[in-house]
């Protein structure tokens, strides 16, 4: 794949600025910036699916959850003091012996595979489960905004086991190093940022593939891509297991940034605050879907700050503008800059003699 001068350019202009994002940012501010740049992976997975896919999914926070807990069992399992053999909300809670499914993540390869895997995994049995039976549009958004309710619902109610409602926190160590060190949060910056750049260079290679123009065939007129030949069932699969994948990601980071995975932020709500992050950038764009995550997030927390109850009116206000002002979000206000082909003058070849 490759990508036209100006465009490279500007790309590796604002991968330089936020390189340099360290050196330059309070670390509060930094720790937002991680925080936003992990959040940009469930947006640019709602890009695949939904803008480039037409399947809107309301329910990402369930795989975005499910990556942020696989992560965070590894992180709580590797931080016991020496002597304890499960985490304190289980001892408290009267939990016997530490269950199998928690034990399989002290190892790190499994952790690390559990954060992609798990999340992916799901989505493809799931998307297996409903696209088959040709489930879209309405009945599909509001099956997966169930299914939201229902994983925040079981993560509450399984106190004994999540944690419940306050989740999973007080991470120590990762992989032997050391948390609450200082470096450590320029370190996870900077592979978060490596994480969102990776993600963004594969994202855009398979829109521009044979996949790609499949996806968008599906989404224009999915009988007439059947009546050709295609299966459009697969190519649905894959869009979304790909969005799942990278929510997972996404819920694993954050929680690295954030220091916490709760139920609060896997539920309806949080969902529905994704979809909103993919629209504002621009649902056909990745790099929208980067710059809606992040003025999305920045906004609300600084108008949680000041004004703690008056975010959701302003989110519904942001969507309802994005909705009917700009349907393309903010990768609709830029210009597309195209050079025009160099055509010389043609010559007339003289009269022979």
């Amino acid at each position: 794949m490759t990508l036209p001068p100006l465009k490279a350019a500007f790309g590796l202009l604002v991968l330089a600025a936020f390189a340099a994002a360290p050196f330059f940012l309070s670390s509060y501010d930094l720790s937002l910036t991680g925080r936003f740049l992990a959040l940009s992976l469930t947006a640019m997975g709602l890009v695949l699916l939904w803008g480039e896919g037409g399947v809107l999914s309301l329910g990402q926070g369930v795989f975005f959850g499910l990556g942020g807990y696989a992560l965070a069992m590894h992180l709580k399992l590797v931080g016991l003091e020496t002597g304890e053999v499960m985490p304190d909300f289980m001892v408290w809670s009267n939990v016997k012996a530490l269950p199998w499914w928690w034990a399989i993540f002290k190892n790190p390869l499994v952790a690390a595979a559990g954060v992609v895997l798990v999340p992916a995994a799901t989505a493809a049995g799931f998307g297996w489960l409903v696209f088959r039976r040709r489930i879209g549009g309405v009945y599909f958004a509001l099956i997966t905004q169930a299914l939201a309710l229902a994983f925040a619902t079981l993560l509450i109610s399984q106190q004994a086991f999540t944690g419940g409602f306050n989740g999973l926190t007080n991470y120590k160590t990762l992989f032997g190093f050391n948390v609450n060190r200082e470096g450590f949060s320029h370190a996870i910056y900077w592979a978060t940022l490596a994480v969102v750049a990776l993600a963004f260079l594969g994202g855009a290679a398979l829109l521009k593939s044979r996949f790609g123009k499949l996806l968008r065939a599906t989404r224009d007129n999915t009988n007439r891509v059947r009546f050709l030949g295609y299966d459009p069932t697969p190519i649905k699969i894959v869009a979304f297991t790909v969005a799942g994948m990278l929510a997972g990601l996404s819920g694993a980071l954050f929680a690295l940034h954030a220091g916490v995975i709760s139920p609060a932020l896997v539920g309806v709500v949080p969902s529905i605050e994704m979809v909103v992050w993919a629209a504002v950038g621009g649902r056909a764009s990745l790099g929208g879907a980067i710059a809606g995550a992040l003025l999305v997030n920045f906004a609300k927390d600084k108008i949680s700050s000041v004004l703690p109850e008056f975010w959701l009116y302003v989110l519904g206000l942001i969507f309802i503008l994005v909705v009917t002002v700009m349907p393309k979000g903010l990768a609709g206000m830029v210009p597309e800059f195209r050079l025009k082909p160099l055509r010389l003058p043609r010559r007339t070849p003289k009269a022979a003699t």
